[in-house]
């Protein structure tokens, strides 16, 4: 598909380059509503138009991107992208994970406000930043399926990723004029991955004497985003809540229709709406491009056109203010329902004006590029003390005590069975008969001497007798001190 601005490039021989992707379901259609304001708004730019998602996919590229979209992108360092489809099944990987990974695009900003009494909204004051962290967490994508009845996630988090992120928040709420950052974790229960984010969190806040800070486990953040939203100012989160809590976030303003987001990197950025391709209202020319809209003004301050991001936004406010809506925010203040091509039309037809109560945007605020280098630090003293040890086992009724009395026998004069687990809870020993029970068992073998470290040697012996003793171990932790302090969870119930 060809972008009407890529047939104007001569009449803006400064035009920035920039790589452009219609995405699948109701992507082309936004795309192109768009760039037809971004054209008439005098934008300035010159779109390489990529294909990716789910044709590509489908066509055999499990990737979902073929290498001349890699060049593009690399060629412009700017993506502005539409909803994509990840088609069910076949092991198919998120490309919009795959991008922002693989670009380094480490902070999704996610700004959303409300647009009452225009829009309907039960919280007029929202008026909130998501910077959420982009490449690591659940979104690692590593999974594995261990047993018959077990699959497995890691978590990964890193203290470079935590300080990344966290820094870039403190440093947007201060360029932004905000006054307060709000951490969220959920580290009262991940006490080593989620508590590491928090504990780089207070640190980092240090050097920020001038903004407010709090913390907030994430259930409760949730719910008082949903109904007290005002509390908040810029929210800074790992991956999956961040990606949860956005959603919340722009449909308690009013719509989800409405939000964009940037995808910031050292070398590059992607723009994209937040909501998905919502393939069943396709073609239907009743899509809100709003979202894909707010990310292509962001994009336009982020390469420097601030102006017409400026004329692009008013126009844009003055549109909903003058109440022509599409169908998922139509209310009260309705004039004049349209759909996606006529509601480009009439932002169209009001740039140059400004709106009179929702506030005229004198600038949009870029999003930051910065690059942050994690602080020099000192390793930790890392001490092997012992090794968890998990089984696929479903033998004697599932009986812990039963396994306990055959692991026994793997024990060496350096590791002893201390505890068995299952699902994370503790049932060996004196553990609880009404305790469910899979058949994924961890079993964890600790040192007999304190004084003494625990060595490979001795963890490969354990494991050989357990072999031995024909039992199916499908995967080892080790467990390690870390300056003294351990580096790993005890048991529930433990």
């Amino acid at each position: 598909m060809t972008s009407t601005l890529a047939e104007h490039t001569n009449e803006h021989p400064v035009a920035t380059p920039i790589t452009v992707a219609y995405g699948d379901g109701i992507g082309p259609e936004i795309m192109e509503a768009t760039l037809r304001i971004l054209e008439a708004g005098g934008a300035k730019i010159a779109p390489e138009v990529i294909e990716v998602g789910e044709s590509v996919y489908l066509s055999g590229v499990t990737s979902g991107i073929p290498d001349s979209a890699w060049d593009s992108i690399a060629r412009t360092g700017v993506l502005l992208k539409a909803p994509i489809t990840t088609p069910q099944g076949s092991g198919y990987k998120s490309l919009n994970v795959t991008l922002r990974k693989s670009l380094g695009l480490y902070a999704n900003v996610r700004p959303t406000r409300a647009y009452a009494p225009f829009v309907p909204t039960l919280h007029p004051q929202i008026d909130v930043i998501i910077v959420r962290e982009n490449e690591e967490d659940l979104y690692a994508g590593i999974e594995h399926r261990q047993t018959d009845e077990v699959t497995q996630c890691l978590k990964l988090i890193t203290r470079d990723g935590c300080e990344r992120i966290v820094r870039y928040a403190f440093e947007l709420a201060r360029a932004h004029g905000r006054k307060k950052v709000t951490a969220i974790s959920k580290d009262n229960i991940m006490k080593l991955t989620d508590g590491l984010f928090h504990k780089v969190f207070d640190e980092i806040g240090k050097e920020y004497p001038d903004l407010q800070q709090e913390h907030m486990i994430v259930d409760i953040a949730a719910a008082r985003l949903a109904t007290r939203p005002e509390r908040f100012d810029v929210i800074v989160t790992l991956n999956l809540y961040g990606d949860i809590l956005s959603d919340i976030a722009a449909d308690v303003a009013g719509s989800v229709g409405l939000a964009g987001s940037s995808n910031i990197g050292v070398s590059g950025a992607m723009f994209e709406a937040i909501h998905g391709s919502a393939p069943d209202i396709a073609g239907q020319n009743v899509a809100n491009p709003g979202g894909l809209l707010h990310a292509a003004i962001l994009m336009l301050a982020h390469i420097g056109q601030g102006e017409a991001a400026r004329q692009i936004h008013n126009a844009w406010l003055r549109t909903i203010e003058d109440g022509v809506h599409t169908k998922d925010i139509a209310g009260e203040r309705t004039v004049r329902e349209v759909g996606t091509n006529e509601f480009a039309d009439a932002v169209i037809e009001r740039l140059g004006q400004e709106p009179r109560e929702l506030g005229a945007i004198k600038t949009v605020p870029a999003p930051l590029k910065l690059s942050i280098d994690a602080a020099p630090r000192q390793r930790a003293k890392k001490e092997l003390v012992g090794v968890d040890v998990f089984l696929d086992w479903s033998e004697s009724g599932r009986d812990p005590d039963v396994l306990a009395e055959v692991l026994v026998k793997a024990q060496t004069d350096a590791l002893k069975l201390e505890m068995i687990t299952n699902r994370g809870v503790k049932v060996w020993p004196q553990g609880h008969k009404e305790t469910l029970k899979s058949d994924h068992w961890r079993c964890r073998f600790s040192r007999r001497d304190t004084n003494r470290s625990v060595s490979h040697e001795d963890i490969l012996k354990v494991l050989s007798s357990v072999h031995e003793l024909g039992l199916d171990y499908v995967k080892t932790e080790h467990l390690c001190l870390f300056d003294g302090v351990p580096g790993y969870a005890l048991g529930q119930g433990q």
